[in-house]
């Protein structure tokens, strides 16, 4: 297998969007209060990328280590259980990429603060606790949970503050928005892979609540998604914006819908396109509303 496409997949690439629209969010809200600062807002995006991509393959290493997977697994090629790299290369690419995410974080603090030092390791620590130590957060119902708050609260809210000084109530509504958009992208994930989790003794929310359950919740989270943005959209007709903020929540919803009735009716790598369209649906709509605000 080409050695380019293995790190790809160990990366997970399809799924950055996710980390990627939680920093465009908050950019356009900034440049629409005309609070936008280039260079803090690049070094948000690279250091929110460089995070995942750490978080990803710790995921990968720390399952790997705890016997969490299995070669042929119905989810994207995991490059350290096929033996397509060492444990110890995998490792030592992980910390690296860390290594990197620290530097460009430390870029930071002349835009936010000495207190994003400590920010910083929370994110950095809990990029690890997803996946390790003795009371991984992913295999215990968890992982939706630190996902909405670190792909939705933290990121948005975070690179908002270190463009504009302050935080600010359309971020945060943002902020939501964009941490449920996430979740839903893990709960394709976790919902895929449920038998092999369990098998694994890896209680994600949907091995112990259920696939049916699961599935609701994806449903759930995109209405609600939309709902938590309502101020804006009601903005937008009191002020007779551009007809995008009419169709941009009717867009998604039916990409999300059609995304949910697929899910619903295929099983094992049949949902693994769906994950990457849950992403792109949701970097979609973060730069759709983020070109129609108004200049």
């Amino acid at each position: 297998m080409n050695k380019l496409k293995i790190w790809i997949e160990a990366v997970r690439l399809r799924t950055l969007p996710v980390s990627v629209a939680g920093v465009l969010i908050a950019i356009g809200v900034a440049v629409w209060r005309h609070e936008f600062e280039p260079v803090p807002a690049v070094l948000c995006l690279v250091f929110a990328v460089l995070a995942q991509v750490a978080s990803n393959l710790a995921n990968e290493y720390f399952d790997f280590i705890k016997g969490v997977d299995r070669a042929g697994r119905d989810g994207p090629r995991r490059g350290v259980t096929e033996g397509d790299f060492s444990p110890t290369t995998l490792r030592n690419v992980t910390i690296a990429v860390l290594v990197a995410a620290v530097a460009v974080g430390c870029c930071l603090l002349p835009y936010g603060g000495w207190w994003l030092l400590p920010a910083g390791v929370v994110i950095v620590l809990c990029a690890l606790a997803y996946s390790a130590g003795p009371w991984p957060l992913s295999h215990h119902g968890l992982g939706e949970l630190a996902v909405f708050i670190f792909f939705g609260l933290v990121p948005v809210n975070l690179t908002y503050y270190v463009m504009a000084g302050h935080f600010d109530a359309t971020a945060l509504l943002c902020s939501i928005t964009i941490g449920l958009m996430g979740v839903n992208v893990l709960l394709v994930n976790n919902y895929r892979d449920m038998d092999d989790d369990a098998a694994a003794g890896k209680r994600t929310s949907v091995v112990i609540f259920g696939r049916q359950l699961g599935a609701t919740a994806y449903l759930f989270n995109g209405f609600v998604a939309i709902a938590m943005l309502s101020p804006l959209w009601l903005m937008a007709f009191l002020n007779g914006w551009s007809l995008w903020f009419y169709a941009i929540p009717s867009l998604y919803l039916l990409a999300h819908l059609a995304i949910w009735a697929r899910m619903i009716t295929v099983t094992g790598r049949g949902l693994n396109p769906l994950l990457g369209a849950t992403a792109m649906n949701m970097l979609v709509f973060t730069v759709l509303l983020c070109l129609a605000l108004p200049q």
